[in-house]
């Protein structure tokens, strides 16, 4: 059976579930925040590039040094983003996502439910390259429950799933493709 690790982290696991991230996110959050060096373990980023997001504002602060749930799941996402998208545009999904940094009553979602309806839906749908509709469907259903606190923030959620979907695939191709360029030379 082939590892895998959940999507943005290094944390391994076999194959996702509906739910799996989760029960991830419960236990490794089961005794409050968690430090630096555990989010540069669980993420594979140095310390330095995570300090300097929460320096360029796409991260707000720790609290007592410590990172919550939603700034973890935030750091993964743009973890997860940054392969295949410029760095403005992960900002720009973020705005959407957020609005203001520090105002959580003008976020659509929160970070970490986004990321856990992120991986619900590969869960559901898989990695790999499927048609337009399909990830269309897949994201949708990943938003059926969704409860708007904004206008229109479902079909918006809908869209930014497939965004995510799509970069985390073209992500996994573009490994393969060096993977296999490698093997030329």
């Amino acid at each position: 059976m082939m590892q895998r690790t959940f999507p943005g982290t290094t944390i391994e696991v076999t194959h996702l579930e509906k739910g799996s991230s989760q029960q991830l996110f419960d236990g490794i959050f089961a005794a409050g925040g968690i430090t630096l060096s555990q989010v540069s373990v669980m993420t594979g980023l140095e310390p330095y590039l995570i300090q300097n997001w929460v320096k360029r504002g796409f991260i707000t602060p720790p609290q007592k040094r410590m990172y919550s749930r939603d700034q973890f799941a935030r750091i993964i996402i743009i973890n997860m983003l940054r392969e295949t998208l410029q760095i403005e545009k992960i900002c720009e999904l973020i705005k959407v996502i957020g609005g203001v940094l520090d105002d959580p009553n003008d976020d659509m979602i929160s970070d970490s439910e986004l990321y856990h309806r992120y991986v619900d839906m590969v869960a559901d749908i898989g990695m790999e390259l499927n048609s337009k509709r399909e990830i269309v469907a897949a994201s949708e259903e990943a938003t059926a429950d969704f409860v708007e606190r904004l206008p229109n923030s479902r079909e918006k959620l809908s869209r930014i799933l497939q965004v995510m979907l799509y970069a985390h695939i073209s992500a996994t191709l573009r490994r393969s493709a060096e993977e296999i360029f490698s093997t030329l030379q």
